[in-house]
């Protein structure tokens, strides 16, 4: 049975529901998704305040206090304010279990968080994103990843607590860096053994219909799994997805490792469910052209 560990995306403030419940300190609709979220199956709730760059240091220790009254699932923080990072792991209750996201190899970033990360013993999502922005292919990701588990473990920090992500980039860009993602992904226990991976994962359907989404971000999941992949921040409100990365669609998951493996299915036996990820695979990998009907060709 081929699965990840899910990290529930969904207590972002800027979702509609989330988002307006932040902002007015209201607890009652954060706690609810909080509580659908785990019961979907997630073992990370992330949690989302984005950059907060007024009341960030206030603003994310009470998403924390109101998550943790009504679950014991583990914290993944996510923002890009630094002082709230570190306020709000102050407010975390398992703080070994938790993860930071995250920790990217800018030197700024690197400086504040890591003695944060240190000191609170927690996981951390090591994100390649450098100085100059984007890695342009695998070799790059493996060079900053180096980068970053060095000064990271300087810290302290081992590499079993380290969560490399390589940065999903939208099929709309092109298959280029989804290929280069993947390959760093088969790189990562050469790189830092012990160490796991990470992703976000509906980066890759960004900016396609809303109704269309899904099949990308399903079967993008599992090219990922075969190479290595362990967590990934994903919509658990798709109980499909959440079926997969939890090892319920083992038909699934053996078609679309046998189509990286170069094994050609038999389209007549397929399932309809097994033909959407066959021409959604032939999509992500380039070896059909994406546009918005690929599912009807």
């Amino acid at each position: 049975m081929t699965q990840i560990k899910p990290i529930a995306e969904s207590i972002n403030i800027m979702g509609t529901r989330s988002g307006t419940a932040m902002k007015a300190r209201e607890a009652g609709p954060v706690q609810e998704m909080a509580k659908e979220e785990s019961a979907a199956g997630a073992a990370f709730l992330d949690l989302n305040i984005g950059p907060a760059r007024k009341d960030g240091v206030e603003l994310l220790p009470w998403v924390v206090e109101t998550v943790q009254a009504v679950t014991d699932t583990p914290l993944c923080l996510d923002t890009t304010n630094t002082d709230a990072m570190a306020a709000g792991f102050k407010a975390v209750k398992n703080k070994a279990g938790a993860l930071m996201n995250s920790i990217s190899a800018q030197p700024e970033r690197m400086e504040k968080l890591i003695p944060v990360a240190a000191e609170m013993g927690c996981n951390v999502v090591a994100l390649l994103w450098g100085p100059d922005g984007m890695p342009r292919d695998s070799n790059e990701r493996a060079a900053m990843a180096v980068d970053l588990m060095m000064a990271l473990s300087e810290a302290g920090i081992p590499n079993e607590k380290m969560f490399f992500d390589p940065i999903a980039t939208p099929i709309t860009l092109g298959v280029d860096q989804i290929n280069s993602g993947l390959e760093f992904m088969s790189m990562v226990q050469d790189i830092a053994p012990g160490a796991s991976s990470t992703i976000g994962l509906s980066n890759v359907s960004n900016g396609v219909a809303d109704h269309l989404r899904k099949y990308l971000d399903r079967t993008y999941l599992i090219m990922l799994m075969q190479n290595g992949l362990q967590t990934a921040i994903v919509n658990a409100y798709d109980p499909e997805l959440m079926a997969i990365a939890t090892g319920q669609r083992q038909n699934l998951v053996d078609l679309v490792f046998g189509m990286m493996d170069g094994n050609e299915p038999d389209l007549g036996k397929l399932s309809e469910s097994e033909l959407q990820h066959y021409k959604t695979y032939n999509v992500l990998t380039g070896k059909s052209v994406f546009s918005e009907s690929w599912l009807e060709l």
